[in-house]
């Protein structure tokens, strides 16, 4: 465990880590897309926001870029979700180190299995763990694979550039 942490430091490199990680995950999710077509007409963070109280026609709000319509409500979600486990990662790294093991990897199992397996479906979010395909199971769980270890790599670089 580090004698002094550098908050401010350790929350902007995880700042930085969040938004370069969720363009990793979006574009592993371009790769090895979670969820069907149908499925994805309302995507969980839509889903979340719509058992909110916020309307449709907020959740599913768009811009256009090269002839294409793009879910911007979706993408606040999902860099907010990125950024704010990013920044908790970050800090707490420093404090509890075990949650590094693997690099990040199995901090990234962490996330996924109780998100994707335990709350979104308790809260309806998504469907029941044993009714998501298998495809769903395996994008997601490698994506938070792949996006906490560019938080880990990411954060550090960024930590350490900013504390030398």
């Amino acid at each position: 465990m580090s004698k002094s942490v550098n908050w401010k430091a350790a929350l902007i490199a995880g700042g930085v880590a969040g938004v370069i990680s969720g363009l990793v995950k979006l574009g592993w999710e371009n790769v090895l897309p979670p969820r069907t077509p149908e499925r994805n007409k309302t995507n969980p963070p839509q889903r979340l926001l719509e058992q909110a109280g916020i309307p449709e026609k907020v959740t599913h709000a768009t811009y256009t870029y090269s002839d294409q319509q793009l879910p911007w409500v979706s993408y606040v979600i999902h860099f907010g979700f990125s950024t704010s486990f990013a920044m908790f990662y970050s800090l707490a790294g420093h404090y509890v180190p075990v949650i590094k093991l693997g690099d990040g990897t199995l901090f990234g199992l962490g996330v996924w299995g109780a998100f994707h397996l335990g709350i979104m479906p308790a809260m309806g979010t998504v469907p029941a763990a044993k009714d998501q395909p298998a495809e769903e199971h395996v994008s997601e769980a490698l994506g938070h694979v792949v996006w906490m270890w560019t938080n880990d790599l990411i954060a550090d670089e960024v930590y350490n550039k900013l504390t030398k």
